[in-house]
């Protein structure tokens, strides 16, 4: 592992980065979060299909 490397690395990186703009940030924020409701949602899913097949409700 070559530590100087590696800063150097993350350094360079650091330094291309920018800030979202508003209209990109909205845009990721509303995938992420469509994202997280359909995995919620499948997991409900399952749930609901695991509690029907072993009597749980």
């Amino acid at each position: 592992m070559d530590v100087p490397y590696d800063l150097t690395s993350y350094v360079r990186v650091l330094k291309m980065a920018t800030t979202p703009s508003q209209e990109e940030f909205v845009q990721v924020s509303k995938i992420a979060g469509a994202g997280i409701l359909l995995v919620g949602f499948i997991g409900f899913l399952i749930g609901v299909t695991m509690g029907l097949f072993t009597g749980g409700f």
